[in-house]
């Protein structure tokens, strides 16, 4: 027994750190378009006007005041301007995929990209370039895995509309859907709604000026019932579609056998799990609904919601994993490390990269089983990866021992998941394949490509690629199927 003869080893991106082309082509701004660079010990800055005029800055964790909208300040360095400029390279990064033998690549489109104001306005420019991409990757049998939304909006839509909380970006968003469902029906099966769904809360990432409970939740609301219509809406159009979702899984443990931090741990785990729930199951769990009563949140619905969550459910689960956490139920007594977008508490069991993100192998396969256990639908690795710094020696060669002995071990522990408990797992595809923009630090610095670009945090090089010694690991890999890790 061993990985399925038609399992998907490939690669995932992002538009936004990936793709460049800022405004090339007809693009629109998107709301991370005013995001600048930053580093681990200095965050990432959003960059806006308010009502007066004034030129202000707040981290991507502040609301920005109502009335404010996004500005692009010509004195300063935006990454998602470049990134790693797949735009221009796109025929180049293909062919590096090919050679590693890439089955699948996962990317996202950019909604700005063909609706530059997230309307109903359609830029062909736009949809040709990703014809173009798509028609790239199948010339080497490479199966697009495509992210309809990835971790940001038209920026019109953020100012305008207050992004995801009003009702009406829910239509736009089935537009866009439309458009792309209808224009790669034939070319894309595989599609996945939003990028980690539960980690949707800020201006950058849903476009919603006020981040009180009351306003996230009904922004997530209204991202669930998008989710549901376009899956309903792409088996309309193409029934072969394979629809997913994608959220962040990080499990935790509990810190001690106190039955408290046990409590802590579910009550954690719970936190993730609510929004598989809602896209797997099709209605809110009633832990959720209690909370909702607890905290007085109250959730405006259209007559039909429940009824289009229940008919639009999944596919599959798309997931990230890059680490685990623990719980107790005294959380001051516990020390926190660096994690995906959000504090971790300290194992210390675990060892922790440069970043401070625990390294966990068979915390995946932990992951694969209780995901697997609890829904009973195909699991897709869509995300894993090890951030470092690669040092480029004399010869131009990158040993990157570090990176193959993380994903050696990790890949060994989805493995004993199929093999041993029975998991039905699709695919696997390691995060920034190609070096790309650190979502979290705006750095060139933290690379977890398999392919090398020149580009430092400053946007400055050449964008030259080449190939690290990850880059003949995974190719033997793939050509393996899994087999050879060494």
């Amino acid at each position: 027994m061993s990985f399925r003869k038609d399992f998907l080893w490939g690669g995932a991106t992002a538009a936004n750190q990936y793709e460049g082309g800022y405004l090339s082509g007809g693009k629109g701004l998107a709301t991370l378009d005013a995001i600048t660079g930053g580093s681990k010990d200095q965050p990432r800055m959003i960059t806006f006007k308010t009502k007066d005029g004034e030129i202000k800055e707040v981290t991507r964790e502040e609301a920005l005041p109502v009335g404010a909208v996004g500005y692009v300040d010509p004195d300063k360095y935006y990454p998602s301007h470049v990134a790693t400029d797949f735009y221009h390279h796109y025929e180049e990064d293909i062919a590096l995929f090919a050679e590693m033998g890439f089955k699948c690549f996962r990317m996202s489109i950019s909604w700005a990209r063909i609706c530059p104001k997230g309307t109903d306005e359609i830029n062909e420019a736009g949809l040709a370039f990703y014809d173009a991409v798509f028609d790239e990757l199948l010339k080497y049998g490479i199966e697009p895995v495509v992210t309809i939304n990835h971790f940001d909006i038209p920026m019109y839509l953020a100012d305008e509309l207050d992004g995801w909380n009003n009702r009406k970006t829910v239509d736009y968003f089935i537009f866009f859907c439309e458009t792309i469902f209808k224009r790669y029906k034939d070319k894309v099966k595989y599609w996945m709604t939003f990028n980690e769904i539960n980690f949707l809360r800020s201006w950058t990432q849903i476009g919603i000026h006020q981040n009180d409970n009351q306003h996230r939740y009904q922004a997530i609301h209204h991202l669930f019932v998008a989710s549901a219509k376009a899956v309903i809406l792409g088996h309309e159009i193409n029934p072969d579609f394979q629809i997913g979702m994608m959220v962040a899984y990080i499990p935790s443990y509990p810190m001690t056998s106190n039955p408290e931090d046990v409590m802590a741990a579910l009550e954690f785990n719970r936190g993730q799990e609510f929004f598989i729930d809602v896209q797997v199951k099709g209605t809110y769990p009633a832990h959720k609904l209690k909370w909702f009563e607890r905290e007085k949140i109250v959730i405006q619905k259209e007559a039909d919601d429940d009824e289009i969550l229940k008919k639009g459910t999944v596919d599959y689960i798309g997931f990230s994993y890059y680490m685990s956490t623990a719980s107790s139920a005294n959380p001051e007594n516990v020390k926190y490390v660096g994690g995906n977008q959000q504090p971790a508490v300290k194992n210390p069991y675990l060892e922790e990269s440069e970043w401070g993100w625990t390294v966990d192998p068979l915390g995946l396969r932990i992951s694969l089983c209780k995901l697997y256990d609890r829904y009973q639908i195909p699991l897709f690795i869509v995300e894993n990866g090890f951030g470092a710094v690669d040092v480029v020696k004399e010869d131009g060669s990158i040993d990157d021992d570090y990176r193959i002995d993380y994903f050696k071990k990790h890949i060994a522990a989805m493995k004993d998941a199929v093999t041993l408990d029975g998991v039905d797992l699709i695919g696997y595809t390691p995060w920034g394949c190609i070096d790309l923009v650190s979502a979290g630090t705006g750095e060139m610095k933290k690379r977890y490509g398999f392919i090398y670009v020149d580009l430092d945090d400053h946007g400055n090089g050449t964008l030259e690629r080449s190939r690290k010694k990850s880059f003949y690991w995974y190719k033997d890999v793939i050509a393996t199927n899994g087999e050879n890790l060494d």
